[in-house]
Parts: structure tokens; C-alpha cells; sequence
């Protein structure tokens, strides 16, 4: 049986996964409606792979025995500027992401719920991927600057992102 406090912290966490899924979708349509197809595709994969993060916190919660508790998703901005202060954007999100994960996890470690923290443990390590990849886009951006056929070439690259 789960953990009181870490049962709820698990819920609200799956509602900041789902919000991820939903805001990096957002983001896709905003890609989208300025012609950057490449980065709206890239940015749909990711909505897919966050709103399988929460499925993954999801069925945990079900398999300790506990309830899942749906929580409100709060609507996500619809503008987000260029491509550099998108993925800027983008990149704060994981960062923010990366805190709630590491508190979590430091929640299961005070609470000794150690399924919970070998679970987490996929999430903190997924984190350090996510940021690394995200950074990486912002320096390529910031390396190609805001010239038409370089934004274009990077979108291209973005757009061959495969679904894990």
C-alpha cells in the first residue's frame, strides 16, 4: 500500500506530467501556425512521450493498490514567441519538471517508500535526458541565429524525431 503523502504527491505529479503533454501540444500547433512543421512534430513527439510519463505514474499507483485521483490541467498559453524563446520556454518547463521529480523522489526517500524511489528513479534519470536534449536545441538556435534557410534546416532536422 502506498504512502499517504506520497500517494497524493504521485497524483499531483501525473497532472504535471499531463499538463506537460498538454502544453508541449500548444506548443505544436503554435510551431505549426508559423510554418515550422519540423519543430511542431518534434514537440508533438514530446507531448506523446509526457503524456506516457503520467501513464507510467498512472498504472504505478494502480499496481500499489491506491486510487488515481484526476486533478483540473489548467490551460496552456497559446503564444510562444520565435523559435528561441520557444524552446527557451521548453527548456524552463523540463527544468521546473526536473525540481517536482527530484522533490518526489526526496519525498519516497523520507517516507522509506523504496518502490516509489526505485520508480522515481527511471523519472530522475529521463530528466537529465530531457534537459540535455532541450539545451541542445537552444544552442543550436542560438548557433544558426534567425536567418530563414538556417531556422529552416534546423526545422527540418527537428521534424525527424521518431517516437521512442
Amino acid at each position: 500500500m502506498l504512502n499517504k503523502t506520497v500517494h497524493e504527491a504521485l497524483n499531483a505529479q501525473i497532472k504535471h506530467e499531463i499538463y506537460s503533454s498538454y502544453l508541449y501540444l500548444a506548443m505544436s500547433a503554435h510551431c505549426e501556425s508559423k510554418n515550422y512543421s519540423g519543430m511542431a512534430k518534434w514537440l508533438k513527439v514530446q507531448s506523446s512521450e509526457e503524456y506516457g510519463h503520467a501513464m507510467k505514474l498512472f498504472h504505478y499507483v494502480q499496481e500499489r493498490g491506491a486510487a488515481v485521483v484526476l486533478q483540473a490541467i489548467d490551460q496552456p498559453p497559446t503564444a510562444f514567441g520565435e523559435p528561441l524563446e520557444l524552446f527557451k520556454k521548453v527548456l524552463a518547463h523540463e527544468q521546473q519538471v526536473t525540481t517536482l521529480v527530484t522533490a518526489l523522489y526526496e519525498l519516497a526517500a523520507k517516507e522509506k517508500d523504496y518502490p516509489s524511489q526505485f520508480m522515481l528513479q527511471w523519472f530522475v534519470t529521463e530528466q537529465v535526458e530531457e534537459e540535455k536534449n532541450v539545451s541542445d536545441i537552444v544552442d543550436q538556435i542560438i548557433r544558426v541565429g534567425d536567418t530563414p534557410v538556417s531556422l529552416m534546416m534546423l526545422d527540418r532536422q527537428l521534424g525527424m524525431r521518431a517516437s521512442k
